[in-house]
């Protein structure tokens, strides 16, 4: 007698604590990706001289184009990556690819929050950042996390099929332009008066509602394809 599969859910939170658990062993965004993320904020100062000013009106624009860039490499990762024998067990198993998508986005967004808040912490630090409307960025910094977490499970899936990983970051760059705008006009309106930043943060949840409907809908013609 075949017992039945788990459920999605359960299916997803299993896939999701299997990529952590790998990442603490691996440590490549504590050791690596972190590091490398504050410093290149630490270096962009040098490059444009130390002006306060300037740095205090462009640092969340230059904090945000480092969450991007580095946050591709958090998605991409060699812990995220299935060999051909993870995936046939997977399939034995009977997991539903939509989990796997759905277990993978939750591992990149968890491990890409914690990049957003201790490179926005570095940032308000090195580019003296007034948030005097902070609050905004409880929803800007989740938003863009679940956005960058499905972009590149998505484009990951996608990349397999293709035969490599290389592709990843340039499917996710031009498909984050709307979550870096939305991140960079959010947070500007926020710190300004605060009254133009709901628009903003809409775009990037309706973003991350879509390339969540898209990524679960395909999940298995991108298995069937690898």
């Amino acid at each position: 007698m075949t017992l039945p599969p788990p459920p999605l859910w359960p299916q997803a939170v299993a896939v999701a604590r299997r990529d952590l658990l790998r990442e603490r062993r691996r440590g490549e965004v504590t050791w690596v990706t972190l590091p490398f993320g504050a410093i290149a904020l630490l270096l962009i100062p040098l490059a444009i001289g130390i002006d306060a000013p300037t740095l205090r009106r462009i640092g969340p624009g230059l904090n945000w184009i480092v969450v991007l860039l580095f946050g591709v490499l958090v998605t991409v990762r060699r812990t995220a990556v299935d060999g051909a024998a993870d995936r046939d067990l997977a399939m034995r198993l009977g997991i539903d690819p939509a989990a796997v998508f759905i277990g993978r986005t939750m591992a990149n967004a968890g491990l890409l929050l914690v990049f957003e808040l201790v490179v926005g912490a570095a940032a308000v630090v090195l580019y003296d950042i007034e948030l005097t409307r902070w609050p905004w960025l409880l929803a800007v910094i989740p938003a863009a996390a679940l956005g960058l977490g499905l972009l590149g499970t998505l484009a990951g899936a996608i990349a397999a099929g293709q035969g490599g990983a290389n592709l990843v970051p340039f499917l996710v760059a031009p498909l984050a332009i709307p979550l870096l705008l939305g991140a960079t006009q959010a947070l500007d309106a926020g710190l300004a008066d605060g009254d133009g930043s709901l628009p903003w943060v809409l775009l990037m949840v309706l973003v991350d509602v879509i390339v969540a409907i898209v990524g679960v809908l395909t999940a298995r013609p991108l298995q069937e394809t690898r």
